[in-house]
C-alpha cells in the first residue's frame, strides 16, 4: 500500500500566488482603454479643451471656453482673431480633422465670436487646459468683480494668476477697433496669447484680447467678458 500523501501548504500557498500573478499581469497590459472596449465604451482621440487652438487655412485661434446649447457644443474664440479666418475650423495645423464652422463674429464694439462643433467623433470637454497635461474645470460663468482673484492661460507665457483690477473699460486697438466693456487685470500677456481663458476657480470671467508691456518688465492685460457673449448666442458654460 502507498503511504498516503499530505498536501503541502507551500505548494498551494506558491500555486494560488503563480494564478494571482498571471492575472494580475494579464489585466494590467490590458489596461484601461482595454477594459472600457470591454464594457462597450469609446474614447475620443482628438480633444479640444479651453485653452487649445483651432486653425483654418488662413490662421489658428485660442479656443477660450467650450459652450453648448441643448446638446449642440461650442467654441468661444475672439472675434478679431476670427476675422477673415474664413469659415471651416480644424483640430490639427495640418487642417485633417475638421471640427466645426464659425457661426458668429462681433467686432469691433465688442471681441468675440462663436464656431459650432460639428465633428462629433471629437470630444469637447467643459475644462480648460493649464499645460503640463493638468485642466481646470470650469462650470459656472459670472461677470468680474474689482480685487477679484483672476487666473489666465496664454499659448505664450502659459498659467498666471493675478487680481481683477478695472471692468467697463474701453481699448482702442488701432484702425477703428474700438472695444467697450473690457476688463483689466495685473496679470501680464505677450502676443500669442489672445483668446487665452480667463477665470477665478471654476467660474469663466473672459478671454484675452490684448495687453500692455510684457512678462519680463510687468504688464496688464485686457479681457472681452463672457457672460454677454452668452446670452447673446444663447449659450452656457458647463
Amino acid at each position: 500500500m502507498n503511504p498516503a500523501r499530505t498536501a503541502s501548504p507551500f505548494g498551494t500557498v506558491l500555486r494560488a500566488a503563480l494564478i494571482l500573478v498571471l492575472l494580475l499581469g494579464w489585466s494590467a497590459a490590458r489596461g484601461p482603454d482595454a477594459r472600457a472596449a470591454e464594457r462597450g465604451e469609446t474614447r475620443a482621440s482628438v480633444v479640444v479643451h479651453g485653452g487649445d487652438t483651432l486653425y483654418s487655412a488662413a490662421t489658428r485661434c485660442t479656443v477660450g471656453f467650450n459652450a453648448r446649447s441643448g446638446s449642440t457644443m461650442f467654441a468661444l474664440i475672439s472675434g478679431r482673431c476670427a476675422q477673415g479666418a474664413g469659415s471651416t475650423w480644424y483640430a490639427d495645423a495640418a487642417l485633417t480633422t475638421v471640427v466645426g464652422v464659425t457661426t458668429g463674429v462681433s467686432y469691433p464694439g465688442n471681441d468675440y465670436a462663436t464656431v459650432r462643433y460639428t465633428n462629433t467623433a471629437v470630444s469637447y470637454p467643459g475644462e480648460v487646459s493649464l499645460g503640463g497635461g493638468a485642466t481646470r474645470d470650469i462650470t459656472a460663468a459670472a461677470n468680474p468683480v474689482v480685487g477679484q482673484a483672476v487666473c489666465h492661460v496664454g499659448r505664450t507665457t502659459g498659467y498666471r494668476c493675478g487680481t481683477v483690477q478695472a471692468v467697463n473699460v474701453t481699448v482702442n486697438f488701432g484702425g477703428g477697433g474700438i472695444v467697450s466693456g473690457l476688463f483689466r487685470s495685473n496679470i501680464c500677456s505677450e502676443g500669442g496669447d489672445t483668446g487665452g481663458p480667463a477665470f477665478s476657480g471654476g467660474t469663466a470671467l473672459g478671454i484675452i484680447v490684448g495687453g500692455s508691456g510684457n512678462c519680463t518688465s510687468g504688464g496688464v492685460t485686457y479681457y472681452q467678458p463672457v457672460t454677454e457673449w452668452l446670452s447673446v448666442y444663447g449659450l452656457s458654460i458647463y
